[in-house]
């Protein structure tokens, strides 16, 4: 391409450039800046260079001069800091749910948001290989879908599998499709669920979005809104253990001192926390009693115990004699 036909985009490169080849530890000339345009096919004069660079600070970018034994110019504030930029790669690297491939192509993306030097810093610390990663790819159109769907107030339909023991998929339901009145996404365990109401069941259920397949956009409006208008996900995500549903119960549990931080991660630092005795507390908490809230209360083994109501203490009994019966 001649120069004449990329003058017009000088501006627009010699941001590029600063962006990608600067930051607080590396500077750039204004004789390196004029080499680097004309690898665009773009002419520059030194005074040129000092207007545009002005006309990019009146812009907003953070362009500090520093003096040494040449003059250098450098960003100095980002939308991002690297550390932040780090905080994004470690969070895209633990997310089980999102794939290697995608995993890959995020995390060339976050080192577009620093300067090339900083970018090694970031890629020194990517390990991905043997990490357990989700082979479904499409996750990412599953999300948009049933984010599409929540905004527009509409029902979706789709098919749901599991994994057998010859790692095939076997779609429940003998593949007939789920009609699901969708209301909220969250986070848990590192899957991602949709939390929803099953039409065909008549119930709130969560489901993983990583086993959804086909998913469709009814036109029909969700149903049972009034039960999920109020719903507050951080109260609610509380509550539920693995997203296994249960019956919502209010639940007495006495835990040995040395467990409190477990129980303000689990159940949120505003817990209720009385003293039992020297070298125990109780809290009150609302729980969805299930299998997975009696595996979390036996992980402690004897430094936890539910106390009431006694019902949930009976079922509590039955859990542990049918796991012994195993053995």
């Amino acid at each position: 391409m001649a120069k004449s036909s990329n003058q017009k985009l000088k501006l627009l490169y010699l941001r590029n450039i600063l962006l990608e080849k600067t930051d607080e530890t590396h500077t750039i000339t204004v004789p390196q800046m004029i080499e680097e345009l004309n690898r665009y096919g773009i002419s520059a004069e030194r005074k040129s260079i000092y207007d545009d660079l002005e006309a990019l600070r009146v812009y907003g970018l953070d362009i500090e001069c520093t003096k040494t034994k040449t003059t250098g110019y450098h960003v100095l504030n980002r939308d991002y800091e690297l550390a932040e930029l780090k905080l994004l790669v470690d969070s895209v690297q633990a997310s089980k749910f999102i794939t290697l491939k995608k995993s890959m192509q995020l995390i060339k993306k976050i080192e577009g948001m620093c300067s090339v030097h900083e970018a090694k810093s970031l890629q020194r610390q990517v390990y991905i290989t043997n990490r357990i990663k989700s082979i479904n790819e499409g996750i990412y159109y599953n999300i948009d879908q049933i984010h599409m769907a929540i905004a527009g107030n509409k029902k979706i339909s789709y098919r749901y599998f599991e994994y057998i023991v010859t790692k095939e998929r076997k779609f429940r339901r003998n593949g007939e499709r789920y009609r699901i009145s969708p209301y909220a996404l969250t986070w848990d365990d590192e899957n991602y669920y949709l939390l929803g109401y099953d039409h065909d069941f008549d119930l709130t259920k969560h489901f993983r979005v990583d086993k959804m397949t086909d998913i469709e956009i009814l036109g029909e409006k969700r149903d049972h809104q009034e039960q999920f208008a109020d719903l507050d996900m951080a109260l609610y995500a509380k509550k539920v253990f693995a997203m296994f549903s249960g019956e919502e119960e209010n639940v007495r549990l006495e835990l040995a001192n040395k467990l409190i931080g477990v129980a303000i991660d689990r159940f949120g630092k505003e817990v209720s926390v009385r003293e039992c005795d020297e070298e125990h507390f109780i809290i009150d908490v609302w729980v969805l009693v299930s299998p997975q809230f009696f595996g979390w209360v036996a992980s402690f083994g004897g430094d936890t115990r539910i106390v009431a109501p006694q019902h949930v203490v009976e079922k509590m009994k039955e859990h542990i004699q049918t796991v012994v019966g195993r053995y």
